[in-house]
């Protein structure tokens, strides 16, 4: 196998001070595998379907310290187009407050 040295690349020598000096080595092992076999057993339960919605958010799995997968949803796309509350629900303290105050409370 040829090692193909940094200096040698066109795009390194016109912006060296983005790249460093040398390489740090092979990239880390991904789970790939893993997580297409992990999808294909959630479509053949049901669980999982390719959707082609524009109100649909990423799906990842995440690798946990004790070596299990989370399921992360990235919701981020989805928040910048939803209408906001223009008038805030009221805080629970605040309505209790109120209650404070009245002497007869009626429940319909």
């Amino acid at each position: 196998m040829s090692k193909l040295k940094i200096e040698s690349v066109s795009v390194v020598c016109e912006y060296p001070d983005v790249f460093p000096k040398e390489l740090p080595g092979l990239p880390p092992i991904r789970e790939v595998k893993f997580a297409i076999e992990l999808l294909q057993e959630l479509s053949d339960r049901g669980f999982a379907r390719p959707i082609f919605s524009p109100w649909g958010a990423p799906v990842l799995f995440v690798k946990k310290k004790d070596g299990s997968m989370r399921l992360c949803i990235d919701y981020r796309q989805l928040n910048k187009v939803t209408i906001k509350n223009k008038y805030p629900l009221p805080r629970f303290d605040d309505l209790f407050d109120q209650f404070e105050r009245s002497n007869t409370v009626i429940k319909d």
